[in-house]
């Protein structure tokens, strides 16, 4: 059996306000092509199709179009991830399936596997762990418990059946390293998952880390296919050809076109300007950090006319400091939405949060985050 893993598409996700809608559709195209190239029996979409809950039309119609170029090839199991509306991403799934196209969005589904060829494909959708935990009857409100709880419904069914089974999942697994381009699903302060919780099964692909992860030889995840914050400026993009044999997995990279490189410089803005090292630079999507004494006027204006694609312009003066933009990009980065709005209350209000004010705060954001997911 040959599957092709893919995930975190996010159609409709612009890069700091540049329109990336023609390089999804050449990603697409590129998707298609190595389907067609590699006979692929099953592409595997592991989450996070859609950029947000409500996505634009343009992003539906090349949702549709890629889904249909796809189900006139091959089969396709996709599952919702924390950005897809479990809802919109799920309509129609059972008319789909007789097209060959399989839309797992309900938790409630996930040991009922997709048969394609010798193999038993389980789709687990991104699990909030306060919309199941009750419905499942969790001793705790975490995402290692929820996933847990999956895998031990999949099991179930995969030991009264003759092939092999495959898993997809929308989590955090630990032994991945997460990027400035994902969403935060933390909660209770853990979003981790132990990769121990696939074992047993063959192949594990993972979706919502958009860098490709090798957690070991049966757990994977593909990353994005496009670069979506600068933090990404060193990764592969691209997708993982599985060959499922009897002796074990054999796994290829097929690495995805790239619309424009990515590119991170810093200094003085003389020296960006003349210096001939930085020629390389010219034609990137970049980001540019300044390191003069006090910020020069008019500075985008001056380097967008050597780096006509620059897009975020920073300032970190030497001999330190800061301006109070990097400042709070500094604190927060890599920080959950309930830290953020802690910091805010602090601000205003010249001390942190109480316990019950922290608790009501916490309480906002898990009710957003489950109105998001059941959107």
């Amino acid at each position: 059996m040959r599957f092709l893993h893919t995930s975190d598409w996010h159609l409709g996700r612009s890069f700091h306000r540049e329109d990336l809608l023609s390089a999804q559709a050449a990603f697409v195209d590129h998707l298609v092509e190595t389907v067609e190239a590699e006979r692929v029996d099953c592409v595997l979409v592991s989450g996070d199709v859609y950029d947000r809950a409500l996505p634009a039309v343009d992003a539906v119609r090349l949702c549709d179009e890629a889904l249909r170029r796809l189900a006139a090839l091959t089969r396709v199991v996709l599952i919702a991830g924390n950005h897809d509306s479990v809802r919109r991403l799920g309509f129609g799934a059972e008319l789909m399936d007789a097209a060959g196209v399989h839309v797992r969005t309900d938790f409630a589904r996930v040991g009922e596997p997709v048969i394609v060829g010798d193999a038993a494909i389980y789709g687990i959708p991104y699990l909030e762990p306060e919309l199941v935990r009750h419905p499942w009857e969790l001793d705790e409100r975490s995402h290692a418990a929820a996933l847990a709880e999956a895998m031990r419904r999949v099991r179930a069914d995969a030991a009264n059946r003759p092939q092999r089974s495959v898993v997809l999942a929308h989590a955090f697994v630990t032994g991945g390293e997460p990027s400035e381009s994902e969403r935060d699903i933390s909660v209770g302060g853990s979003s981790h998952v132990p990769a121990s919780v696939f074992d047993g099964v063959d192949y594990a692909a993972l979706g919502h880390l958009h860098g490709r992860w090798r957690i070991n030889d049966r757990v994977r995840y593909s990353g994005s296919p496009l670069a979506y914050s600068f933090s990404e400026d060193g990764h592969v993009k691209g997708s993982w050809l599985i060959d499922l044999r009897d002796d074990g997995i054999a796994a290829e990279f097929v690495e995805a076109p790239v619309p424009r490189r990515l590119g991170r410089v810093k200094g003085r803005i003389d020296e960006l300007l003349t210096d001939a090292r930085y020629a390389e630079f010219e034609d990137r999507w970049l980001q540019i950090t300044l390191t003069d004494p006090e910020r020069p006027s008019a500075a985008m204006e001056r380097l967008r006319r050597r780096f006509p694609h620059a897009l975020v312009l920073g300032h970190e003066p030497e001999g330190g400091g800061t301006d109070g933009a990097r400042a709070w990009s500094e604190r927060v980065r890599e920080r959950s939405p309930l830290d953020i709005a802690g910091d805010f209350v602090a601000e205003v209000t010249g001390g942190p949060p109480a316990g019950a004010e922290r608790a009501l705060l916490h309480e906002a954001f898990e009710h957003v985050r489950r109105q998001e997911s059941l959107a």
